[in-house]
């Protein structure tokens, strides 16, 4: 793009979707490769090509007599295909793929034949979804998430089809597996923790329930990383899940859209701003469908990929052989969407940030503008854009989205501002996912002015109005109270006033001090003040009570994008019930004063397709059977019937069962990964959630260090007859450079390699296990088979979690805090079910307070177990590494990484206790066995169905719409 063209929303694109042919359109700009062949429904008379890839393969198995064309596309046609035809279709697509030779059937040709196969179906009901919605022009919602952990699509995506049996009567047909095929899939490498799972979560249920909806993403060539487990500790290297090719991907060579970074703000003669120069690249589109479940509706996840345009290589520099310098600006762009989360200690891995939030903004509003304009046809009315779109800002990530479409409506489609303020306030919601301070996001002001220098201009305008809001609010009269909610609510941190605001301060504080000195010569029968109040009175006469007083070094200024999305949204939601009071208390008090209309709470939820009815088909046909229907994987209140069977002693037989196959699953995993082989006798403890400290995962290791030396101090007998039989099972990842994180996780393998290899206690403490690379294919191994679960976060630091949930569903019994959405689970499933411990939400600031003021009461008198647990750690028992920063930690009263901001120290006495009565509750089988049941049975609120449900009702204001 030459400089001196203003960035446009649609200067380069080419039509998102056309409804009109929208078959050729949505699937002919593949045809690249050296291979065709005819796309396979009968419906549509497009070709559909995939682009070539030169992958070596063994030829170990061959297929005979390949399907023809005609075959394939009856079968499609078919409503409920058999194995027969399903396999032709496998044995079709095996031949042609470009992926592999032709010869072999080995099981990674295999799972891209099967794969193949299925999305050739979910691309019939995609265009088929999208004709519909095109056709109706109705509002839809947008969900915008810098992270999406899908896991694997496979097995998902026949089980929405309601084709598991078919596929997996077709690869036996064909001398294969279906597990074994499913398993060549790698875990799609676009998210990290519950963030992303929840994106997918709700993906799933915006599917199934028929809302119209679109997700938005990037395309992460690396993701966050590879997790390796040494004797070091965590390593990381760049996950490969692109290296064979992505199947369930439609690239969009067709949908591309310009992006742009730096350069300057020009103003016309007209008073229009452009923002011209800079860096541009390209954002290319692409699309994966997502199924609901038994139902036609097909979303789309839109995933964004960056490049240089072709007409932007340096091709002269390139011929003059200066290639590192030919090749910078195309790297530059690429790199954008190679890691999820890139590092940002440096100037450079801010900026890197920064564009993955912009270009993930930027993309998808030019994507969505397009579209409502294309539907409104030849009259646009801006106006009804919030009556046409919703865009859902998942955490503060793509809070860019605010100012970005302020500037297309304003520069680019010709807005006042008054108008695109206005259309951006009823069209965006925010969904807060912390109350960590780091994690409600600033960004340096002068970095942003570098890199966006137009958005930060609207930025300031924002600051602005809102400044103007909060004057009228509470007026100038208290200069004190006003200085005070201008510096905890503006979304400019340490940046002067503008000058009119100044000026109407100035001209408030000069009233005062006449008013003042009127009152002082009006008061003759005063005594003569003390000198001490003569000072005082100087003091005040250089400075008047309530003067804005300026610090003498200055902070860096800095915007603070959560303030941005709650002066910007329409809604700010918490995503559990404690969460969403704390962000109304406490996070966002003084806008939650200003605002109370804009604040609510969705409760988090998961999908039970993928949580129950897919991951633990043994549960599932029990539930089925004992609810009398399966109509409970679409409506989870229907769980709640197993309650009045929870007694029963036929169904706790088979729930005990169940729960044994799916322990042998992960004793056959856990050797298969770790090497260790562990008895499925003993209760399985689990703990499985992205590394960090408030989440504390250091207390569960404290506390088996705890049970490991006390076991030590015993004779066999009174082991035997004290403890349980435990395999402990943690999974999860530190960030790359998150110290103390990965601290932990080096702890945490020290200990198992201590305890594992002890001959003393090996009946009883039957193994600590560290298991590399947690993600969703994991999870669905893992939480089937659990039997207790650690969510033991401290009180008012988890949003919500919604691992839980997936645990308390799978008829797992969870010991935690009342943090998250812990208390509506404990409310749900039955205190007796649950096992409590630690300080409450309301507790935790008081009880550092305390601490930090170096008081001494019965809260803060370290509890001996809990010292005499951190002098067996330094005692070197667990080997040789230096663990005094992360003993270090817990002591002291104030500094840096001390004085136990987590409070593990507070809550390690109810934490040992509690475990306690755990290991008497499972010596009880048969109540054991009830207490799972009836975890279950209360599972049925969380759902990301009920979640969907009421973001459609109070936030986006969208409907179902049922495909005829």
């Amino acid at each position: 793009m030459a400089a001196s063209v203003p960035f446009s929303a649609t200067s380069t694109q080419t039509t998102p979707f056309s409804h009109s042919n929208s078959f050729s359109s949505f699937l002919g700009f593949q045809c690249r490769s050296r291979h065709s062949w005819p796309f396979l429904i009968r419906t549509c008379s497009t070709r559909h090509c995939r682009r070539s890839r030169n992958v070596a393969s063994n030829q170990k198995q061959t297929l005979k007599d390949p399907p023809t064309q005609e075959g394939i596309a009856d079968g499609l046609d078919s409503l409920a295909p058999d194995s027969a035809t399903i396999a032709l279709s496998i044995k079709y697509r095996s031949e042609i793929t470009p992926l592999f030779s032709p010869e072999g059937f080995e099981l990674s040709k295999a799972y891209m034949a099967t794969a193949q196969s299925v999305q050739d179906r979910l691309i019939q009901n995609w265009s088929t979804t999208y004709d519909y919605y095109e056709k109706m022009n109705v509002k839809q919602a947008y969900y915008f998430s810098l992270e999406y952990l899908q896991g694997r699509a496979l097995l998902n995506a026949i089980g929405n089809l309601e084709l598991s049996g078919p596929y997996a009567e077709a690869l036996k047909k064909l001398g294969r597996n279906l597990e074994e095929v499913a398993s060549q899939e790698p875990d799609a490498a676009l998210g990290n923790g519950g963030l992303g799972r929840l994106a997918s979560c709700f993906l799933d249920s915006l599917a199934t329930l028929n809302y119209p909806a679109w997700g938005y993403g990037l395309r992460y060539k690396y993701g966050l990383f590879k997790q390796l487990i040494t004797k070091d500790g965590q390593e990381e290297v760049a996950e490969n899940w692109l290296e064979m090719g992505n199947p369930w991907e439609i690239v969009r060579n067709d949908v591309s859209y310009p992006v742009k970074f730096f350069g300057e703000v020009i103003e016309g003669s007209d008073g229009k701003k452009q923002w011209v120069g800079g860096e541009d690249i390209t954002a290319v589109a692409y699309d994966v469908p997502i199924p609901g479940y038994k139902t036609k509706t097909t979303i789309n996840l839109r995933l964004w990929s960056t490049k240089l345009a072709s007409e932007a290589f340096d091709l002269r520099a390139f011929n003059a052989g200066d290639h590192a310098k030919a090749y910078k600006a195309q790297k530059d762009a690429e790199k954008i969407c190679y890691v999820l989360y890139p590092g940002d200690e440096s100037i450079e891995g801010k900026t890197l940030r920064l564009k993955q939030q912009y270009t993930l903004c930027s993309a998808s509003l030019q994507d969505i503008i397009g579209c409502f304009e294309r539907r409104s046809g030849g009259s646009v009315n801006w106006e009804k854009f919030p009556e046409k779109v919703a865009v859902q800002m998942n955490d503060t990530h793509p809070t860019l989205c605010i100012p970005e479409l302020i500037r297309i409506l304003i520069d680019v489609k010709g807005l006042s501002w008054k108008e695109a303020w206005g259309i951006t306030q009823r069209t965006v919601a925010y969904t807060n996912h912390t109350v960590l301070p780091e994690a409600l996001e600033k960004w340096s002001l002068n970095l942003l002015k570098e890199l966006l220098p137009r958005h930060v201009q609207i930025i300031e305008m924002i600051d602005e109005e809102l400044i103007q809001t909060i004057i009228s609010e509470y007026g100038v009269e208290d200069l004190d109270l006003l200085q005070q909610k201008l510096k905890q609510m503006r979304i400019l941190e340490n940046v002067e006033l503008p000058s009119s605001v100044l000026e109407l301060l100035a001209e408030s504080e000069k009233s005062s001090v006449v008013d003042t000195a009127e009152e002082t010569e009006t008061s003759d029968e005063e005594t003569e003040s003390s000198d001490e109040e003569d000072e005082l009175e100087e003091e005040s006469e250089t400075e008047p009570k309530g003067s804005l007083k300026k610090p003498d070094l200055k902070p860096p200024e800095m915007v603070r994008m959560a303030n941005l999305c709650v002066v910007g949204g329409r809604a700010v939601n918490g995503v559990a019930e404690i969460h969403s009071e704390i962000v109304k208390t406490d996070v966002f008090n003084d806008f939650y004063k200003l605002w109370p209309e804009k604040f609510q709470n969705k409760t988090n939820g998961v999908t039970p397709r993928r949580w129950i009815r897919f991951c633990n088909p043994d549960l599932s046909k029990i539930i089925t059977k004992w609810t009398g229907t399966d109509d409970w994987v679409v409506n989870t209140e229907k769980l709640a019937e197993l309650r009045k069977f929870a007694g029963n002693k036929d169904l706790q037989s088979e729930w005990r069962e169940a729960k044994r196959r799916n322990k042998m699953k992960i004793v056959s995993f856990l050797k298969e990964k770790t090497g260790y082989i562990v008895s499925p006798d003993a209760m399985f403890d689990v703990q499985v959630k992205r590394i960090h400290e408030y989440k504390r995962q250091l207390l569960n290791i404290l506390g088996i260090v705890y049970r490991y030396k006390k076991m030590k101090e015993m004779s066999h007998k009174e082991r035997k007859a004290n403890f349980v039989p435990r395999v402990c099972i943690f999974g999860g990842k530190a960030f790359a450079t998150y110290v103390q994180a990965k601290r932990i996780v080096k702890f945490i393998t020290d200990v198992g390699a201590t305890v594992n290899h002890d001959p003393d206690i090996g009946d009883l403490l039957k193994k600590v296990v560290f298991v590399p690379d947690y993600n969703v294919s994991v999870a669905e191994v893992l939480i089937p088979g659990s039997e207790l679960s650690q969510h033991i976060s401290t009180a008012g630091m988890e949003a919500s979690g919604t691992s839980n949930m997936k645990f308390a569903m799978n008829g797992c019994i969870l010991i935690g805090t009342l943090d998250g959405a812990n208390v509506e689970i404990r409310e749900e499933v039955g205190e007796d079910n649950f096992f409590l411990f630690g300080a409450r939400a309301d507790e935790i600031a008081g009880l550092r307070k305390e601490r930090a003021e170096g008081k001494i009461g019965n809260d803060f008198v370290p509890d001996p177990r809990f010292e005499e647990v951190k002098a067996y750690v330094r005692s070197g028992v667990f080997g040789s590494y230096n663990y005094e920063e992360l003993m270090g930690s817990l002591e002291g009263n104030e500094g840096y990484g001390r004085a136990d901001y987590f409070l593990v120290g507070k809550d390690f006495p109810s934490y040992i206790e509690c475990q306690e009565k755990v290991d008497q509750a499972y010596q009880n089988q048969k109540k054991w066995t009830e207490m799972s049941i009836l975890n279950t049975a209360g599972s049925y609120k969380f759902s990301s169905d009920r979640t969907i449900h009421e973001y459609a009702k109070h936030i986006w204001m969208i409907h179902p719409l049922q495909l005829p």
